[in-house]
């Protein structure tokens, strides 16, 4: 991971088709290559051939929205992180608002898969935000906190310098609402300093914002301090509207 670069992570979410897919990816391909590191995280039935088709960009990095906190077994339906591994995978998100409300994953296990992650040498993703209740009785500060401890606890002693944060405020998730750049800027500070008292003043993490990240707006949200680069949905599903924030993410 180039610590130097911002970082733009496409997930494409519950989306996708094989001829739409090799559309993208093409297109994609073609035009990168401008100065800040990629990643698309796609739907576990499309891993291997998005893994095919982005050999030859060496450059874009590949991932999956998902991993199951086992290594192996009777688990029918999880895909484990050695399973991603064997895909090309580089990238894993865990944590996601969506799996936290939709699916009931808690802080434990949210923990347990980025242990898995690192086990095996990939990168976790790790999501970590408040709802909108939450912001409104200003205890944001202390629930981005909570999430992050109970990863720490599981990931103590493993390769903490390959663990990506993530702030994705739940109310910004596909809402077309964005958070200010003012409340942004509050909580990657307060994420910077957990991460310095934590994985050490030594581990360069980076933190990126996740939350309606669009072309029009990801040059301003990137300029804040302590972002450093976009977990993005819906955006990263149309490639010139991807390609338009990783230029953005160039820029800085």
């Amino acid at each position: 991971m180039d610590v130097s670069k911002k970082l733009v992570v496409g997930n494409w979410k519950m989306n996708g088709s094989l001829a739409g897919n090799a559309a993208f990816l093409e297109e994609v391909t073609k035009s990168a290559g401008f100065g800040c590191a990629m990643a698309i995280c796609v739907p576990f039935p499309y891993l291997a051939q998005a893994s095919h088709l982005l050999s030859s960009a060496s450059e874009i990095a590949l991932g999956a929205q998902n991993v199951s906190e086992f290594d192996e077994g009777a688990y029918t339906g999880e895909v484990s992180a050695r399973m991603l591994s064997d895909l090309g995978c580089s990238y894993v998100i865990v944590g996601h608002s969506e799996r936290r409300t939709l699916f009931r994953e808690d802080d434990g296990t949210v923990g347990r898969k980025a242990r898995a992650a690192l086990g095996v040498g990939l990168l976790p993703i790790v999501c970590v935000g408040e709802t909108l209740a939450q912001r409104n009785d200003g205890v944001t500060l202390e629930v981005v906190t909570r999430q992050l401890d109970a990863v720490a606890a599981e990931v103590d002693g493993l390769a903490v310098d390959r663990v990506v944060l993530a702030y994705e405020p739940v109310w910004a998730i596909g809402s077309g609402l964005t958070a200010t750049t003012e409340q942004v800027g509050e909580v990657h500070a307060s994420i910077r300093v957990w991460a310095q008292r934590v994985f050490g003043g030594g581990v360069a993490t980076k933190i990126l914002y996740g939350g309606s990240v669009k072309p029009g707006n990801a040059a301003e949200l990137f300029a804040v301090p302590n972002v450093d680069g976009g977990l993005i949905g819906g955006a990263s599903l149309v490639a010139r509207d991807f390609l338009a924030i990783c230029r953005a993410a160039a820029d800085y």
